[in-house]
């Protein structure tokens, strides 16, 4: 007996029931994916906080338990689950895969080390090689984020191997925002500081438990202020960026402070 009949043998004789059953498996994990994939996030959308992290980053987890559940029930229906005959379909499988489709394998894999290290999760903010977003899908091979200008940007998970991965919020409910101020030198910085203090202390969005700072930094021609706090919802960071920005302008501009007239990071 040569080896192509060896492993040949290693396959039951398919069977209609064995057929019937298995489609009847993959029908049904389909649709248990699906409807986890609609129902959750559309529940965690209305939750706000943490329960609505931990609700979204359930999703990649239960649709790996439904895959890892249905080829456990398929496979006996299809080989004689013997160690010899898991070795050998295991090794010729992993052997092609290795040449055929090793991007691919190398983004399932990564896919799988996101669910156990949780890099991202639904819910986080992201930004991986330039693209900025809201991670609304981890899939097995891609995570999926929406930018702020409402663009979908799909992410293979291998690039946990050669990127780095930014997250703002690494699960948190929140995130912290900066406004950016670059103002003449010549005025009295305390009370600007002062004043950039209470913009965000007066702002509808500002998350009041956590901390109001502002840094200052003296650079040739222009001073540097950085005001920094954080939003009720992460959601909400652009629009509590440009509350702080507009409020705060009119703020120094009452005051009589003039901004940068050179070169600097915010003015190009």
């Amino acid at each position: 007996m040569n080896e192509t009949d060896k492993f040949t043998q290693i396959f039951q004789a398919i069977r209609t029931e064995a057929l019937v059953e298995i489609a009847l498996l993959v029908a049904a994990a389909v649709f248990l994916i699906v409807v986890l994939g609609r129902v959750l996030p559309w529940v965690g959308n209305k939750l706000h906080g943490k329960r609505r992290l931990y609700l979204l980053a359930s999703v990649p987890l239960l649709r790996l338990v439904i895959i890892l559940v249905t080829l456990v029930l398929i496979v006996p229906r299809i080989i004689e689950p013997t160690l010899q005959n898991m070795v050998a379909v295991l090794g010729a499988a992993g052997l092609a895969i290795g040449f055929a489709l090793k991007d691919y394998v190398s983004s399932l894999i990564a896919g799988v080390v996101v669910l156990h290290e949780f890099p991202y999760r639904q819910g986080d903010w992201i930004e991986v090689d330039g693209a900025y977003g809201e991670v609304r899908h981890v899939g097995m091979r891609t995570v999926e984020i929406v930018t702020p200008d409402d663009t979908t940007v799909c992410i293979p998970h291998q690039k946990i191997w050669t990127d780095l991965i930014h997250n703002a919020n690494d699960g948190g409910a929140t995130l912290m925002c900066v406004a950016d101020f670059y103002l003449e030198p010549d005025h009295d910085a305390a009370a600007v500081r002062h004043a950039l203090h209470d913009v965000a202390l007066s702002s509808p969005y500002l998350q009041l438990d956590r901390p109001v700072i502002v840094i200052v930094q003296e650079s040739p021609g222009y001073t540097h202020y950085r005001l920094k706090a954080y939003p009720l919802d992460a959601r909400q960071q652009f629009l509590f960026t440009s509350d702080l920005t507009v409020r705060g302008k009119a703020m120094l501009q009452a005051m009589g402070v003039a901004p940068a007239r050179i070169w600097c990071p915010g003015n190009n």
